[in-house]
């Protein structure tokens, strides 16, 4: 995976994120980003897997039976030409590897599905290491407030927007916070929030703390 300053041991939390080579779009319509999310759950193991295999003999991916995991996420958001993880290694080496299977898995089908070569991503991932509770509550925000770029909306933290800011945020489909809110789904079983801080006992929890950085945001404009 090429030489990194950060590294990625057992015990520590991670901010991971890639985007598109000279920033293509890796996500052209919703079959694409569904088979990414697909990809979050089922190269998650430390076996070898068939992703073709394993979604022919599964009508519902979610429910593939799992070796161990590679590593726990927390939290991700996709968006049209990037993506963004945090995550911590349940094994030596296991972001690398999960990190490799998903971004070789993708590729794979990506390439076939569109008659193109070459490489899609932009080198390898980046990651930073999460080191305080700041940016870990930043990060929650950061990475669930992401899609509010697609949005378009410059007064997205102001009252009486606040509150179709959250509509928008929570319906946002390749994204976690909806498990966070509580919204039924099977995508809900890719994170695993257990090995992370708790902030956010509850869904109005979740909700105060974007609320937050949305008037922190609103203020520093």
């Amino acid at each position: 995976m090429g030489n990194r300053t950060v590294q990625l041991i057992q015990g520590e939390f991670y901010h991971v994120y890639n985007r598109g080579t000279e920033k293509r779009v890796l996500f052209r319509d919703k079959t694409d980003y569904q088979r990414f999310l697909k990809l979050l759950y089922i190269s998650n193991s430390v076996e070898s897997i068939n992703v073709r295999n394993i979604l022919r003999k599964n009508s519902e991916p979610y429910t593939f039976e799992r070796a161990n995991q590679l590593v726990s996420i927390g939290a991700y958001c996709l968006m049209p030409n990037h993506f963004h993880i945090m995550l911590t290694p349940c094994v030596d080496g296991g972001v690398s590897m999960f990190m490799k299977k998903l971004g070789t898995g993708y590729s794979m089908y990506f390439n076939k599905r569109y008659n193109r070569t070459g490489t899609l991503f932009e080198a390898t991932f980046k990651s930073k290491w999460i080191d305080d509770d700041v940016y870990f509550k930043y990060l929650y925000a950061y990475i669930h407030l992401n899609p509010l770029k697609l949005w378009g909306r410059v007064d997205i933290g102001t009252e009486p927007n606040r509150e179709e800011t959250l509509t928008f945020l929570k319906s946002y489909e390749y994204s976690s916070l909806p498990d966070y809110l509580q919204v039924a789904r099977l995508e809900n079983k890719i994170i695993n929030p257990e090995p992370f801080p708790d902030y956010f006992a509850t869904a109005a929890d979740h909700i105060e703390e974007l609320q937050d950085w949305l008037q922190h945001k609103e203020e520093a404009e």
